[in-house]
């Protein structure tokens, strides 16, 4: 099937699921659920004027990062740098999209191809519950692709015994090389429902060369999420062993990217919701 058409079947999809979920927050009183969804909705809706609220959250960010905080984490047995407020983030995400591919710049210790694989997995149990169907835990149509220019040794031979590694496929090099970007859209090509997610180098240019090279495989309806977008709101002196850092970073990347590609919008009600998050305005859904 052309990948236009199966983004614009996709988009339709989604279409009709969020009707549902209007249709759902607008159900009778009497329903909890429904309830539940609107009371959510309108306090989600209020937090980005909560001025202070917000300020606060970005201190709490600032030392994190002075403390590591993000590095306390596992997921799986293996280390995810990530704040677990984004962690559930990618999970709702996950959940949304039901993707048969998830494409990740940015391997490390591998937590994050962990998520993202047991995620996948569960979406498989769950559709062999409701289908009836025998599911053998090692095969799936779903993968996960992870790209690192460095995957170091300890790391792949633990991914590679992790139970998840029948879901997980990883490619060593730099993800904005033409032969690495080559073997990522020939890959690509054959699945329909496509989540990206970008995470390694974090300086401008490299980010905007991913941007450029992986959004397009993202599903009418699904997301790029690029991380580390809070660079941009960091002090200058945060970072002073790396080459990235205010006016230079994924968040600046973003910003140049939509500017050229009206196919991509933030989605400002997951960094409302989240407030704290290492990407605001790094949640983008593809629209057309």
């Amino acid at each position: 099937m052309d990948r236009e058409v199966k983004n614009s079947f996709v988009y339709r999809v989604k279409e009709i699921s969020a009707m549902i979920l209007e249709i759902n927050m607008k159900s009778s009183d009497d329903n909890p659920f429904a309830q539940f969804l609107r009371e959510s909705h309108d306090s989600i809706s209020s937090y980005s004027s909560e001025t202070e609220w917000n300020r606060q959250s970005n201190e709490w960010l600032v030392r994190a990062f002075d403390k590591r905080y993000m590095y306390n984490f596992q997921w799986m047995g293996r280390p995810i740098i990530q704040t677990p407020v984004d962690m559930a983030a990618i999970q709702e995400l996950i959940w949304q999209i039901k993707p048969d591919l998830i494409i990740e710049t940015g391997i490390a210790h591998g937590g994050s191809l962990m998520l993202s694989a047991s995620m996948l997995a569960l979406l498989d149990m769950c559709e062999a519950i409701e289908t009836g169907a025998v599911l053998d835990p090692k095969q799936s149509k779903r993968k996960v692709l992870g790209i690192d220019i460095d995957i170091r040794a300890h790391n792949r031979e633990a991914i590679e015994a992790h139970p998840m590694a029948s879901r997980i496929e990883m490619i060593q090099g730099s993800s904005i090389a033409p032969e690495v970007i080559e073997q990522v859209q020939q890959i690509a090509e054959g699945y329909e429902r496509v989540l990206v997610c970008l995470d390694s180098n974090h300086t401008h240019d490299h980010v905007l060369a991913e941007l450029e090279a992986y959004a397009p495989l993202t599903s009418v309806g699904s997301y790029c999420v690029v991380f580390d977008t809070i660079v941009e709101d960091m002090p200058a002196d945060m970072f002073p062993d790396r080459p990235w850092g205010p006016g230079n970073n994924p968040k600046t990347a973003v910003w140049k990217y939509l500017g050229m590609h009206s196919e991509f919008e933030i989605d400002k009600n997951i960094h409302n919701k989240l407030l704290i998050t290492v990407a605001p305005d790094g949640y983008l859904k593809r629209v057309s």
